[in-house]
Protein backbone atom coordinates (compact mmCIF):
# COMPACT_ATOMS: atom_id res chain seq x y z
CA UNK A 1 0.00 0.00 0.00
CA UNK A 2 1.28 3.49 -0.79
CA UNK A 3 -0.09 5.89 1.82
CA UNK A 4 0.23 8.84 -0.57
CA UNK A 5 -2.38 7.23 -2.84
CA UNK A 6 -4.72 6.14 -0.04
CA UNK A 7 -4.68 9.27 2.15
CA UNK A 8 -2.56 12.05 0.66
CA UNK A 9 -1.40 14.67 3.15
CA UNK A 10 -1.80 12.44 6.22
CA UNK A 11 0.67 13.37 8.98
CA UNK A 12 3.44 11.10 10.25
CA UNK A 13 1.69 10.24 13.53
CA UNK A 14 -1.37 8.99 11.65
CA UNK A 15 0.80 7.06 9.17
CA UNK A 16 2.56 5.38 12.10
CA UNK A 17 -0.74 4.61 13.84
CA UNK A 18 -2.21 3.09 10.68
CA UNK A 19 0.86 0.94 10.04
CA UNK A 20 0.77 -0.20 13.67
CA UNK A 21 -2.95 -1.02 13.64
CA UNK A 22 -2.62 -2.92 10.37
CA UNK A 23 0.59 -4.67 11.53
CA UNK A 24 2.52 -3.40 8.52
CA UNK A 25 6.19 -2.74 7.98
CA UNK A 26 6.67 0.91 7.11
CA UNK A 27 9.11 1.73 4.31
CA UNK A 28 10.07 5.40 4.30
CA UNK A 29 12.60 8.05 3.31
CA UNK A 30 11.53 10.15 6.33
CA UNK A 31 13.79 10.12 9.43
CA UNK A 32 10.91 11.42 11.59
CA UNK A 33 9.53 7.91 12.15
CA UNK A 34 12.63 6.90 14.11
CA UNK A 35 12.20 9.98 16.29
CA UNK A 36 8.51 9.20 16.87
CA UNK A 37 9.25 5.64 17.97
CA UNK A 38 12.53 6.00 19.86
CA UNK A 39 12.35 9.49 21.37
CA UNK A 40 8.65 10.26 21.57
CA UNK A 41 7.73 6.67 22.50
CA UNK A 42 4.91 6.14 19.98
CA UNK A 43 3.95 2.51 19.49
CA UNK A 44 5.91 0.99 16.63
CA UNK A 45 4.47 -0.89 13.66
CA UNK A 46 5.64 -4.38 12.70
CA UNK A 47 8.87 -2.88 11.37
CA UNK A 48 10.34 0.32 9.97
CA UNK A 49 12.71 0.49 7.03
CA UNK A 50 14.35 3.87 6.56
CA UNK A 51 15.91 4.23 3.11
CA UNK A 52 18.83 6.72 3.25
CA UNK A 53 20.48 6.39 -0.14
CA UNK A 54 22.30 9.52 -1.25
CA UNK A 55 22.32 8.81 -4.99
CA UNK A 56 20.24 11.37 -6.79
CA UNK A 57 18.90 9.47 -9.81
CA UNK A 58 15.60 7.90 -8.79
CA UNK A 59 16.33 4.80 -10.85
CA UNK A 60 19.55 4.16 -8.87
CA UNK A 61 17.83 4.71 -5.52
CA UNK A 62 14.96 2.41 -6.56
CA UNK A 63 17.31 -0.36 -7.73
CA UNK A 64 19.39 -0.27 -4.55
CA UNK A 65 16.32 -0.14 -2.29
CA UNK A 66 14.62 -3.06 -4.05
CA UNK A 67 17.82 -5.14 -3.97
CA UNK A 68 18.22 -4.44 -0.26
CA UNK A 69 14.57 -5.27 0.48
CA UNK A 70 14.87 -8.53 -1.45
CA UNK A 71 18.01 -9.49 0.49
CA UNK A 72 16.31 -10.12 3.84
CA UNK A 73 13.14 -11.57 5.33
CA UNK A 74 13.58 -10.54 8.97
CA UNK A 75 12.28 -6.94 8.79
CA UNK A 76 9.64 -7.47 11.50
CA UNK A 77 10.39 -6.14 14.99
CA UNK A 78 13.26 -3.96 13.83
CA UNK A 79 14.16 -0.47 12.71
CA UNK A 80 16.37 -0.75 9.66
CA UNK A 81 18.45 1.89 7.91
CA UNK A 82 19.28 1.03 4.31
CA UNK A 83 22.13 3.12 2.92
CA UNK A 84 23.10 0.77 0.11
CA UNK A 85 22.77 -2.81 -1.09
CA UNK A 86 25.42 -3.94 1.41
CA UNK A 87 25.01 -1.17 3.95
CA UNK A 88 22.04 -2.08 6.15
CA UNK A 89 21.90 -1.40 9.89
CA UNK A 90 19.35 -2.85 12.29
CA UNK A 91 18.08 -1.91 15.74
CA UNK A 92 15.30 -3.64 17.68
CA UNK A 93 12.11 -1.63 17.98
CA UNK A 94 11.38 -0.66 21.60
CA UNK A 95 7.94 -2.27 21.87
CA UNK A 96 8.15 -5.22 19.54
Amino acid sequence: MWIHEITPGINDVLVLARATTEKRTLITFDKDFGDLVFRQKFKAPAGIILVRISSTPTSVVSRIAVTALDSRIDWTGHFWVVRGENDIRMRCLPNS
